[in-house]
């Protein structure tokens, strides 16, 4: 079932201060949180039973469920070499028993190995609060997220919408979140197992300094060029590909050939883990964190200034000795959101 539209933690879910996407409408988000412990089935039934719609099955790994208030939830096995091969076996029909032995058999092992995903359509921020409803439900029926195992270096990965794709708004978002970077890693208490894998990677400090400098006014495409110059890959925690394939998929495309990487107008924030089985955790947390990113790029005299004091604090050669950049950052964040 879906919640009442009057429901009292929508008043209590914080909005930015941007509300609105370049287009005039509300700005949405889009989330994928990784897990395990459930069955791909039950997985579907739970958003099911939570915003309705229909179960659509493409493989033994992939659902949909459509026809949501939301738009199209995907749930799958978050492999795209057993993804491949479960259509594969689908648009084949019935193949022979050895072919389907063996692909019963990697998917079996795949699914003690890889993670399940729930891909959310982009739903407003004015609606987002209702996901918690899913996160509850898939919590009750036994998923297991990042802290259940040592080998589980599962995500949650926050997709927000910009309000504008001009190179100045995201210039100022990506220097906010270098600014609020290592307090974000220390609140979302990054899981060993996912800080040893290269899917969350900081950025380098050479290419933060050049981002910070107060003479970086680049156009669209420098802005792209010097990011993929440093960063050939999506394996950042806040992964900018996405949206300068949006910008200019063309120049990108002349860097980057990775079908993975789908062009769309928001930022990718790959840092948080998936505490899905945490009965003290829930979305808004990492919620609440990334609107601190979001407040310090809208407002320009503070991010100057965030950005004046993290330049003196990469430039210290004392800095990582005698300075807690993340005891400076507290004081300068939006108490309202903590």
């Amino acid at each position: 079932m879906t919640s009442k539209p009057n429901d009292y933690r929508a008043s209590l879910w914080p909005l930015p201060s941007a509300r609105t996407a370049e287009s005039g409408s509300e700005r949405r988000l889009g989330v994928e949180i990784e897990f395990t412990g459930m069955e791909m089935d039950a997985i579907a039934e739970a958003i099911v039973d939570c915003f309705g719609g229909r179960i659509e099955r493409q493989s033994d790994y992939e659902y949909q469920v459509t026809d949501t208030p939301f738009g199209t939830f995907g749930v799958e096995l978050d492999s795209a070499y057993i993804k491949k091969l479960g259509r594969d076996r689908e648009q084949a029909g019935a193949g022979n028993d050895f072919e389907e032995l063996t692909e019963s058999i990697v998917g079996l092992v795949a699914k003690q190995l890889v993670p399940f995903e729930i891909v959310a359509p982009p739903i407003a921020l004015s609606e987002l609060w209702q996901l918690e409803d899913l996160f509850l439900r898939l919590r009750l029926a036994g998923a297991k997220g990042t802290e259940a195992s040592a080998k589980n270096a599962f995500g949650l990965h926050l997709n927000p919408e910009m309000p504008d794709c001009e190179p100045a708004t995201v210039l100022n978002y990506f220097r906010a979140f270098i600014c609020l970077y290592d307090w974000l890693k220390q609140r979302s208490r990054v899981d060993l197992s996912r800080r040893l894998t290269s899917y969350i990677d900081p950025f380098k400090r050479d290419y933060m300094r050049k981002v910070l400098a107060a003479d970086y006014q680049p156009s669209a495409d420098e802005l792209i060029e010097d990011y993929i110059h440093f960063n050939p890959t999506r394996n950042r925690a806040l992964d900018m590909l996405p949206l300068f394939a949006h910008m200019n998929e063309t120049l990108l495309r002349q860097h980057i050939d990775d079908p993975r990487v789908k062009a769309r107008p928001t930022l990718h924030y790959r840092l948080p883990n998936s505490l899905i089985d945490d009965p003290n955790w829930g979305l808004i947390h990492p919620w609440r964190d990334w609107l601190q990113v979001d407040a310090l790029a809208c407002d320009e005299a503070r991010l100057q200034a965030m950005c004046q004091a993290y330049r003196a604090h990469l430039e210290s050669t004392t800095s990582s000795l005698f300075s807690d950049w993340t005891q400076h950052v507290d004081s300068r964040l939006i108490p309202e959101l903590l």
